[in-house]
């Protein structure tokens, strides 16, 4: 077969079902066969650092490795943001990328891919030879597992019409939990936790696939549990769940937490959001638990550090407890975990005409929403109040596309999920800035994908960080506001359903749009740019 049939092949060998990408002269023909002769199914989207977007999503929510391809030059160059999202979010998946041909070195597009690649801090893999096509697809994928974080693999554009005989490739990557605690490290930490009164269990992402262990050792000691906003929804049911730890707390919470004596944090890196720079870890003792070295205080110098997989040392924590005849803490019992969880009511009667109050609407989106929804949101100002107001069913329903703090990512994170969870709605919240951006050139692909989505774009008709910032300092924020068409408008023009939500009769018409919804929805909240909430980070 063909160098471009072998790499789709090699896909297919993989159990790759779906791929994302856009294509160019370099891809073209590989897109063809690993649609029409191995059954996969092509998203084709309309910008290419959507491809790696969606196929970060997709791959995170799966629990496989996402696919995405794009052509050379500055389809790649399109890409570095997206790549540098999945880097620092950890998340593996692979990028087919094009390369110019070795032979036609002016070709306009030609750039060197592999410097493009580096300042993403992804990995990069050169295909060496059209003999080892199959062997070079298999080596990318190996390493997006092992090294949990997007790998470029670099396909030069006069390979593909090479003749090679193809032999399917596949590498195991050992990935079960190997790390049990023990030694020093491990009696330093239990006795911190033992002689903890009033102790707090913290819980990642990191720690996702440990949540019965990690709500076991809660119980055991008595323990209130929490989570950083990735984790959002993780303990989701439990009785003693005080919901995302740090600035996004309710008062009442971060009080609880500042009078904690002892932190079990497990998967996280303790990020200053979490520990409000490390204000909430003052006087106390932090024990630190992750699976890589890497993530042990490198934002936060913990008390204990403990090299190791969350669920296993959960266990261990436990038997230790157990074996020495610990009590529990008693904490929990002092805890009004209702008050502790509760964020004040939004007033309806505080919004101006032709506005909306932002808090009111979330608290009746969180109503109505199907309860079934997968959950992301773009960056924003907006954000932190719909990560406070609008809950997820666990934390694998949930992406904040945070890792780099740029805003525009939403809607094709959320198009990836979608194909993850085909039968679930999707629900992301984004801003007018950040749907201009990134999100007004994929809604059509959510249309023609036939996808059940559900947009909400919260429209202060400003870049919202900017005009605090302008008004903090008695300064004119006109440069930071725009005059922006209907979003609603926008949304039924590109194929889907839009609604125009500026007052109490709006939202209801809004309520009923959701509940009949046959296509991609988009509802438009028109908001008061001095009257959005502040952003709690």
């Amino acid at each position: 077969m063909y160098v471009y049939q072998s790499i789709a092949q090699s896909l297919a060998d993989h159990g790759t079902e779906t791929m994302f990408g856009l294509m160019g002269d370099a891809n073209l023909f590989m897109v063809d066969h690993f649609v029409r002769a191995d059954g996969g199914t092509f998203v084709p989207v309309a910008y290419e650092g959507s491809a790696v977007l969606m196929a970060l999503a997709y791959g995170r929510v799966a629990g496989r490795v996402g696919i995405a391809t794009v052509t050379h030059g500055p389809a790649l160059t399109n890409c570095v943001t997206a790549l540098t999202e999945g880097t620092r979010g950890r998340v593996p998946m692979v990028l087919l990328a094009g390369d110019t041909a070795v032979s036609n070195p002016q070709n306009l597009q030609n750039i060197d891919q592999r410097e493009t690649v580096k300042v993403t801090g992804a990995g990069f893999e050169q295909m060496r030879s059209p003999e080892t096509a199959s062997y070079d697809v298999a080596h990318a994928i190996y390493r997006a597992q092992v090294e949990k974080r997007p790998i470029v693999l670099n396909m030069p554009a006069d390979f593909m019409w090479e003749e090679v005989e193809h032999v399917a490739h596949v590498f195991p990557a050992f990935t079960a939990p190997a790390y049990v605690p023990g030694g020093d490290d491990l009696d330093e930490a239990v006795g911190m936790i033992a002689s903890a009164k009033r102790p707090i269990v913290l819980a990642g992402i990191g720690a996702k696939d440990s949540v019965d262990q990690i709500k076991k050792l809660a119980d055991r000691l008595e323990a209130p549990l929490a989570t950083t906003l990735k984790a959002k929804g993780m303990f989701r049911g439990h009785p003693y769940n005080m919901d995302i730890f740090g600035t996004l707390s309710t008062p009442a919470a971060y009080d609880a937490m500042a009078k904690a004596d002892c932190i079990i944090a497990f998967g996280t890196s303790l990020h200053h959001f979490t520990t409000d720079k490390g204000a909430l870890m003052k006087g106390k003792r932090v024990v630190q638990v992750n699976d890589t070295v890497e993530e042990v205080a490198k934002n936060y110098h913990p008390d204990a550090a403990l090299v190791a997989d969350a669920g296993l040392t959960a266990d261990n924590i436990v038997w230790w407890l157990d074996e020495a005849e610990i009590p529990g803490s008693g904490f929990t019992a002092e805890l009004d975990m209702a008050a502790l969880t509760a964020h004040p009511k939004g007033d309806p009667e505080k919004a101006k005409p032709g506005f909306v109050n932002f808090e009111y609407v979330l608290d009746r989106l969180e109503e109505v929403l199907p309860q079934d929804r997968f959950l992301t949101t773009d960056g924003g100002r907006f954000m932190t109040e719909v990560w406070c107001r609008i809950s997820c069913p666990d934390a694998e329903s949930f992406i904040a596309t945070t890792n780099f703090g740029s805003i525009g990512l939403g809607l094709q994170v959320a198009i990836g999920a979608g194909y993850a969870v085909p039968k679930r709605p999707v629900v992301l919240f984004t801003g007018d800035g950040g749907f201009m951006m990134g999100g007004i050139n994929e809604f059509n692909t959510a249309v023609r994908m036939n996808q059940d989505l559900i947009v909400i774009v919260a429209n202060d008709s400003a870049y919202g960080a900017e005009h605090i910032q302008f008004l903090d300092r008695k300064m004119d924020p006109g440069l930071s506001m725009f005059d922006w068409p209907s979003f609603a408008q926008i949304g039924t023009a590109l194929g889907g359903q839009g609604v125009l939500v500026d007052s109490v009769e709006s939202l209801d018409a809004a309520v009923k749009a959701i509940e009949s919804r046959d296509k991609p929805l988009l509802i438009e909240l028109r908001l008061d740019p001095n009257e959005v909430p502040r952003m709690r980070m």
